[in-house]
């Protein structure tokens, strides 16, 4: 209808693919009726809806007849054939790194000898600022007693 319409026009496919800022191949493709060209309906739809307004038609009725193609369409498929693209899609996300909340992800497991070392180092260094102050304090092996201030 769409490839009738546009011939009825005298409208080029370059021209339309100008004034809707659609490639060629798109409108070629939606012409021919080449459904499998597209990964995704909705946006399949969308085309096929500025198309058919671009040509003055009533694309209420062009996606209802388009929808009821691709139920005839889909229901010829058989099962099989779609179970294995389910399973081969679930292969590809599965392949894909997923993004996960901190919830369900496993938490890492941290190497515990290095805290270990973080405090023993810590309480050597505790043990020796220790006794240096002791030693600041004691004057060759006087204990002071009075600290005095000048001003």
């Amino acid at each position: 209808m769409l490839h009738q319409a546009r011939e009825t026009s005298g409208v080029s496919i370059s021209e339309v693919s100008k004034d809707l800022n659609i490639k060629e191949e798109i409108l070629e493709n939606i012409e021919d009726g080449r459904v499998g060209a597209f990964k995704d309906i909705f946006e399949l739809k969308n085309y096929i809806t500025e198309y058919a307004k671009y040509l003055g038609l009533d694309a209420k009725k062009l996606i209802d007849e388009f929808n009821e193609y691709m139920f005839e369409y889909t229901s010829k498929i058989p099962i099989k054939e779609i179970e294995k693209t389910i399973e081969l899609k679930l292969k590809e996300e599965s392949n894909e790194k997923k993004i996960a909340s901190p919830y369900t992800t496993k938490s890492r497991k941290y190497n515990k000898g290095i805290y270990i070392l973080i405090y023993v180092v810590a309480f050597v260094l505790v043990v020796l600022l220790i006794l240096w102050s002791v030693k600041q304090i004691t004057v060759n092996n006087n204990h002071t007693i009075i600290i005095s201030y000048k001003e």
